[in-house]
């Protein structure tokens, strides 16, 4: 597998999408750079059969990775266990120790001040564990 950078892959997996899903997860990227202009792009876990791997969000560590399934575009955070889900966002992993996650699926809405608070969140409790 080649060497191209990775917000050129999660450019090129938004683009091979042409549903509900790509959308989807096009504008909660651009939510996520606005609550974090500092967050890096990755792209983890690429293998032939995901040549474009999985798109990830990193600050101090990863923030969360995007995920599209058949029904869902699902954003999973690493410590989101951790995390003061004030609006309620989290629906999926709840029973988990360390990551929390959200499934968005077609025609939902997404509160995107709730959203970027998260996000936002999550990044700074990355930052507060960094070693000093």
């Amino acid at each position: 597998m080649n060497d191209r950078p990775a917000s050129e892959l999660i450019d090129e997996r938004l683009r091979s999408m042409d549903d509900w899903r790509g959308a989807m997860l096009t504008r909660l990227r651009r939510l996520i750079r606005e609550a974090d202009p500092d967050v890096i792009e990755t792209v983890k876990w690429r293998k032939a059969s995901n040549p474009l791997g999985v798109p990830v969000w990193e600050d101090s560590g990863i923030i969360c990775t995007g995920e599209t399934y058949k029904d869902k575009v699902k954003l999973t955070f690493a410590k989101g266990a951790s995390l003061d889900d004030r609006s309620g966002l989290f629906n999926s992993s709840l029973e988990g120790g360390t990551r929390r996650a959200i499934d968005f699926h077609e025609g939902d809405d997404v509160d995107e001040t709730a959203f970027k608070a998260l996000i936002a969140d999550a990044m700074m409790l990355n930052r507060s564990r960094e070693p000093r």
